[in-house]
């Protein structure tokens, strides 16, 4: 299985001017826990609730500030085409709970510690259909039509 096949997309980019006000509305409007920095189709940070926390409003600065103010810089990121299992070791090795998704260098998703976890969500169900019916003495199919 490749990342795009799991990753999220399109991400959530904005523009190193960005004010953290719209960072933050942008944040709550998709309901994503960070945004991406891009600049002319390059990705140039990464701002995650932690960085507004910390850098932002703990670093004193205000909603007025800038998104590459707050964003980090050293971003790890993964080929859109990469396998899974190349994105799980990236994961362990590095400690990042987010990976921008490339693709010939331009930013087309975001790869997210719970992206990995709906996966193997998906995976388990899939393992546990057939041992559930096993179990249970029954085929699947669907129920019967008088409710018993």
């Amino acid at each position: 299985m490749k990342v795009a096949e799991v990753m999220t997309a399109p991400p959530v980019c904005v523009a190193p001017h960005v004010s953290l006000a719209e960072v933050i509305r942008r944040m709550t409007e998709s309901a994503v826990g960070s945004v991406l920095v891009v600049e002319d189709g390059a990705l140039r940070g990464i701002v995650t609730d932690r960085d507004l926390a910390v850098r932002g409003m703990g670093g004193g600065l205000g909603v007025e500030a800038r998104a590459d103010e707050v964003m980090s810089s050293s971003v790890v990121t993964v080929e859109a085409t990469d396998d899974l299992q190349s994105a799980y070791r990236t994961f362990r090795r590095t400690g990042v709970r987010r990976l921008p998704a490339l693709d010939a260098g331009r930013v087309v998703g975001v790869l997210t510690i719970d992206d990995l976890f709906l996966d193997v969500f998906r995976r388990l169900a899939d393992l546990l259909g057939p041992v559930a019916w096993s179990v249970l003495r029954e085929p699947p199919g669907p129920p019967s039509e008088t409710g018993a």
